[in-house]
Order: structure tokens, then C-alpha cells, then sequence
């Protein structure tokens, strides 16, 4: 059966408390942990770390396992070597703590100062200085195709150069399409097996919502935009992917956007839907 998660960064408000109770009323599997009430970066909360295990019993009782964590690691950006490391060895710390194996991490970099390529090698490298930490082999840590590399393509420059099997892709469906206009076969073609983990998300091209971002999308319910995510999700089926499908409402930072105890209920009836249309 698909497993299906909730990224905090769509309930900023929620205490543990709360994300546990309706995590599991509404139907959900699992967790991502981006942010918790006030704090982004989770590694450096009494909740993840000294307070580890009330946490994870509290998960436990309701049925739901930790997905993933959102780190804020750029590995593509040099200057930020040394800060990634150490956002590295906090994290790896949480993983274990919370049986975790699912790193997100970011690319990023400047294109006005450094090629593509050369952008790529400092991923490498800094992949490379995360890999050799204790511990970390035994993750999986996730590029996510965002920013410079929201298309797949270019994300490849990066995963072609790293073939450990702790390094892999973190697909976003709607980046890919909306921001990437790559077609999901294409995506999916180029990022293929290295695909670990997946976000979930629908918008529509408004530009004159007042809840367009600057590009004229903003977002919806899934299902009910213009991105292509029964495509995806269909692709994703018949690979026989067998990891996480999360939904990624980005609340936090568009605080205009749908109320969590509205969304999510519909994301998980509506994916549901989708999985069984595939059976």
C-alpha cells in the first residue's frame, strides 16, 4: 500500500499534540518534519534531541512513522560547507533517534558567479564530506529538483556524479512541470531509479489572485489545479516505486493559503482516489 505524509510546514501552528491526533484522524502514514511551531530547523529542539523519545512515543501511539526531515542543507553552495556539516551531523543524530532514513537537501548556488558544472561539483563535494560523517551512509539523502535545479535534467548533473546508493532524488512533481516545463515522462525518465521520495502539490495560473506568487500560480487543492499529478502519480505506479508520496502545503510561508484542517483531509481522500484508479 502507498504511504502518504503531511510536511509541517503546512500546520506551523500545530503542537505535537495536535499533529499527532489529526495526522492520524485524518488517515495519513507518516510525518515530514520541516519546521515545528516557531523554529525551522528541528535539529536544535529540545523535542528532537534530549526529548527524542516522549516525541516518538507520542508518534508511535498514533500510528505514524517520521517520513522524513527537511534539513536547510545547500550543497551547492560553497561558503556554506561548514554549516551544512554541521546541520549534517545534527540531523543524523534526529534520523537515528527517530528511525528516520529520508534527508531532504537543497542544491542551490549562484549562477551569475559559477556555471551549472561548476555548481555541481561543489554538490559533489560537499556530498561527499556528508558522506564520510557516522552515520550517514545509513540515510538516504534526497536532492531535491528546486531552484537552479528544479529542471531534472539538471538535477542529473549533480546525482550523475554522486552513484551512491545514500544519495538520491527528491522529485517535485509541480516544480518540474510549473517551474521546470518539463513533461512528467521526461522528468521522471531522467531522474528514474535515483527517485527515493516524492512532494505532492497543485496550483493554477492565476496572476490576477491576489494569492498569485510572483510567477502568477498560486496554489490549490490537489486535483483541482493544472499540474499533471495523475500523470506523475501514474508513472511513479507502474515504476513500482514503493516510497513516500508527501503532501507539501506550503502554509508557513503563504499564510493565505488553505487552513491544514481543511487541505489535508482532502489531499489524503483525494490520493487515495488516485491509487485506487490505478489498481
Amino acid at each position: 500500500m502507498q504511504k502518504i505524509s503531511f510536511m509541517t510546514l503546512g500546520c506551523p501552528r500545530w503542537d505535537l499534540d495536535t499533529i499527532c491526533s489529526r495526522g492520524q484522524a485524518y488517515g495519513f502514514d507518516g510525518i515530514d518534519f520541516r519546521g515545528y511551531l516557531d523554529e525551522i530547523d528541528i535539529t536544535r529542539l529540545p523535542e528532537f534531541t534530549t526529548g527524542a523519545a516522549e516525541t516518538r512515543r507520542k508518534l508511535l501511539d498514533a500510528g505514524l512513522a517520521v517520513s522524513g526531515i527537511s534539513s536547510s542543507i545547500w550543497a551547492c553552495v560553497p561558503e556554506a560547507l561548514r554549516k551544512n556539516l554541521e546541520e549534517a551531523r545534527r540531523t543524523i543524530a534526529v534520523a537515528k533517534a527517530f528511525d528516520v532514513v529520508n534527508i531532504r537537501i537543497f542544491g542551490g548556488g549562484d549562477l551569475e558567479q559559477f556555471s551549472r558544472e561548476e555548481l555541481a561539483k561543489f554538490g559533489h563535494d560537499c556530498i561527499a564530506r556528508i558522506l564520510q560523517l557516522d552515520g550517514a551512509a545509513d540515510l538516504k539523502w534526497l536532492f531535491e529538483t528546486h531552484d537552479n535545479w528544479v529542471k531534472a535534467e539538471h538535477a542529473c548533473l549533480l546525482l550523475d556524479t554522486v552513484p551512491s546508493p545514500a544519495f538520491g532524488a527528491l522529485w517535485d512533481m509541480g516544480h518540474t512541470w510549473r517551474v521546470g516545463y518539463e513533461k512528467p515522462v521526461d522528468s521522471f525518465a531522467a531522474l528514474g531509479s535515483r527517485v527515493g521520495y516524492t512532494h505532492v502539490k497543485d496550483a493554477v495560473y492565476e496572476p490576477d489572485s491576489p494569492l498569485a506568487m510572483q510567477d502568477g500560480w498560486h496554489y490549490v487543492a490537489p486535483g483541482t489545479g493544472e499540474l499533471p499529478l495523475a500523470e506523475s502519480l501514474s508513472l511513479l505506479a507502474k515504476s513500482g516505486y514503493d516510497g513516500w508520496f508527501v503532501f507539501e502545503h506550503e502554509k508557513r510561508w503563504h499564510p493565505n493559503l488553505a487552513e491544514p484542517e481543511e487541505i489535508f483531509p482532502q489531499f489524503v481522500s483525494w490520493i487515495r482516489q488516485q491509487f485506487s484508479d490505478f489498481d
